[in-house]
């Protein structure tokens, strides 16, 4: 555990994240998601009280039950509908004068140039306060048909293609423009030293690229460059590129395996593992007392239902839990054969054979993330609670901070940001965001870095 430990909100540009059902509850603003001042709020609050950044998940996709929209998903807003999040960003920005955004992208959708302009674009807006999380893709089933894919491309394959996609988005950051090329001198007429700039070539096996990249130099060049997902091909991505790894934390044994995993990976790299911040999922209700709480926690817990939780689970992994025997476990899904282990994948293995416990019944899954969902840890009670909760989990597993993973919008993230990070920050443990950028706010050095 690095000190202090960072802070940052886990959202979508939806009604409710996490994959539980919230909206409806008169404690949660996300029924107005599609209200840009709801947003604004939010990201106020998370400025003034000192959270590091906002992170935003974000899919084409949706969740899928025998080839087709489950009718779950539809009627109880489990990751269905959504926007485009990256279009809020120069709003959010505006509103605020220091916390950092990560919005997540796809390596296969658009090309690596079409990405590396929208961020660059974006970390100009934002004064480099901008991050990237880098995804190979969700709900692959649902993306495939509406791209128009014969298939979704197999898990290792996509992996593949990501690390080729983003040293060609590096590529345009890093080497096609010099520090000092954009002159704009009026008295010369000079606005771009021409012999400063450098066309990229690039030729691998999945895209190819020639050409000038028209953005230049952004305060920090590259994006700080977050990861989401414990693979082994995803923390193989994580610990070659990433800055910061995601990680939708289980049981803290677990946690601290993957956490050791992507750092033992990351000196392999030759990279120094103690640089790369492995950030962990945390649902926290907090309210003046423990039983307030949970009392609070316990009118949420009572929305969800079996329906939700399988929605949610078949748009993550493909596999449709109600379809399968109760009492045995998810090894009947690989059985029964089809694409089965193409999305989803770390979700899948936490329920296999060899995840630190025996694998649990279909059952026992679905009481499990019955009011999870994708979400991580879980912490209810007074800020005095959820802070030594915090304490205790940083310690156990070595993370190095924690992403809310807000039940009730706002409420959520006011409530830890006024009550619990003060707390934290006078034990030492957390800390406001330190200079202007993302980058500074998550290592502590200005600027651009160069990964190696």
């Amino acid at each position: 555990m690095s000190a202090p430990l960072h802070f940052g909100v886990f959202e979508v540009f939806a009604p409710q994240v996490g994959g539980t059902y919230s909206w409806a509850h008169p404690a949660n603003d996300a029924v107005d998601f599609l209200d840009r001042h709801r947003w604004v709020r939010m990201a106020k609050v998370m400025d003034r009280t000192g959270y590091d950044f906002l992170f935003f998940a974000d899919s084409y996709g949706y969740p899928m039950v025998n080839g087709d929209i489950a009718e779950m998903s539809v009627r109880a807003a489990i990751n269905f509908p959504a926007l485009d999040p990256a279009t809020i960003i120069p709003i959010l920005a505006h509103e605020t004068e220091r916390l950092g955004f990560v919005v997540t992208a796809s390596t296969g959708i658009d090309h690596p140039v079409q990405l590396a302009r929208k961020y660059a674009t974006l970390d100009h807006v934002t004064g480099g306060r901008i991050g990237w999380n880098i995804v190979t893709g969700s709900s692959q089933n649902a993306v495939a048909a509406l791209f128009g894919h014969d298939e979704m491309v197999a898990h290792d394959d996509r992996y593949e293609m990501a690390q080729e996609y983003v040293e060609l988005a590096r590529a345009f950051w890093e080497d096609s423009w010099d520090d000092d090329a954009l002159l704009a001198d009026a008295e010369s007429g000079v606005y771009i030293h021409p012999e400063r700039l450098r066309a990229v070539d690039f030729d691998g096996i999945h895209y190819r690229s020639h050409g000038h990249f028209t953005v230049p130099p952004s305060p920090q060049r590259t994006p700080v460059l977050f990861q989401a997902g414990t693979s082994p091909k995803g923390k193989a991505l994580a610990a070659a590129t990433a800055e910061g790894v995601f990680i939708q934390a289980t049981t803290p044994e677990f946690t601290a395996k993957n956490a050791a995993d992507i750092r033992r990976l990351a000196a392999e790299a030759g990279r120094d593992p103690q640089s790369i911040r492995i950030i962990a999922g945390l649902t926290a209700v907090v309210a003046e007392t423990d039983e307030a709480a949970q009392a609070l926690f316990d009118e949420f817990y009572a929305m969800q239902s079996d329906e939700l939780v399988a929605s949610l689970y078949a748009g993550n992994t493909g596999i449709n839990l109600l379809d399968l025997d109760p009492d045995g476990t998810i090894e009947q899904a690989f059985e029964r054969g089809g694409p089965v282990g193409q999305m989803g994948t770390s979700n899948i293995e936490r329920f296999r054979e060899g995840a630190g416990r025996p694998a649990p019944t279909v059952r026992e899954i679905l009481d499990e993330l019955r009011g999870r969902g994708t979400r991580g840890f879980r912490l209810i009670g007074s800020a005095q609670t959820v802070a030594d909760g915090i304490a205790e989990l940083a310690e156990q597993t070595g993370v190095d901070g924690f992403m809310l993973e807000p039940i009730f919008g706002t409420r959520d993230v006011q409530a830890f940001g006024e009550q619990v990070l003060p707390l934290l920050r006078e034990r030492g443990l957390a800390a406001d965001p330190v200079g202007q950028t993302l980058r500074e706010h998550i290592s502590g050095e200005a600027g651009h870095t160069r990964l190696g």
